[in-house]
């Protein structure tokens, strides 16, 4: 106990420490212990059948793999987005930071009505786009759009600030003893701003696949075609299938928190073996 306290600086740590997981538990234990209590109404059997039914084995394809692709082009062009914020002066700079934050502050059903509408049949975009074959509106690729939307600000604001403070003097060294821009940015700049990345990427995945009111409109929810698992959840609840309704949200928790835990375990490796190498 006595060494548990030694590297405590918090004056009252006690009573902070009890705080924390008292709020903690409120918020985020009890509730979360509840859902796998409501689904644990099911026999193993039902659970089993209820979330391998194969319209909820479709949904869940659907939803990981446009959470995945949406999350692997946040990363990409999140990136750019916070290093030209970040090393860039520029007239409206001050208005592109503040758009980056819009799907926060946005109601996700807005986000949602306002992508279908640019993209639907007859469009903004969707009439340019549906001659060339691309079908955005009531398909894959609007769901992956409207979560790639929602999920831009996760990667931007996690980069920012260890883009801030990447020691330009190294990317000077590597210069001067002859390394070109491509070698710089896969040898100093990545691995120097991987953990922040992947801690991004992490977030806007698991945001991704919990998304409903961006998607709901721009997906048309056809099923085994265009619906999601929260979707789906939705109308289990709608139907008063609590129990059915738990039991898919435990799957997409669970899932959740193997994404999470694996990037963190890939994290620790990467600043473990940083730390070795130095």
């Amino acid at each position: 106990m006595l060494a548990f306290r030694k590297y405590s600086v918090l004056p009252g740590f006690r009573i902070t420490f009890g705080f924390t997981v008292t709020y903690l538990s409120l918020m985020v234990l009890i509730p979360l212990s509840a859902l796998f209590v409501k689904a644990s109404g099911l026999t193993w059997t039902q659970f089993l059948e209820t979330v391998t039914n194969a319209r909820v084995m479709a949904s869940y394809r659907l939803t990981f793999a446009t959470a995945l692709l949406a999350a692997c082009v946040n990363a990409v062009f999140g990136f750019i987005v916070a290093w030209t914020l970040v090393r860039y002066r520029f007239p409206g700079k001050r208005l592109i930071d503040a758009v980056v934050d819009l799907p926060f502050a946005m109601p996700t059903a807005v986000s949602g009505i306002a992508l279908t509408a640019i993209y639907s049949k007859n469009g903004w975009m969707g009439q340019y786009l549906e001659p060339l074959g691309i079908k955005v509106a009531f398909a894959p690729l609007g769901i992956i759009i409207a979560m790639a939307f929602v999920g831009l600000p996760f990667i931007v604001r996690t980069l920012e600030p260890a883009i801030q403070d990447l020691d330009k003097e190294a990317e000077e060294a590597a210069a001067i003893l002859g390394a070109n821009r491509l070698q710089t940015f896969l040898r100093i700049i990545i691995p120097s701003l991987m953990p922040a990345l992947l801690t991004g990427f992490a977030q806007s995945f698991a945001r991704a696949i919990g998304e409903y009111g961006s998607v709901v409109f721009i997906s048309g929810n056809m099923p085994m075609r265009t619906e999601i698992s929260s979707l789906l959840i939705v109308s289990k609840l709608d139907q008063h299938d609590t129990a059915g309704a738990t039991a898919i949200a435990c799957v997409l928790l669970v899932a959740s928190f193997v994404v999470l835990g694996t990037v963190n375990a890939v994290q620790w490796y990467i600043s473990h073996r940083s730390r070795g190498g130095n």
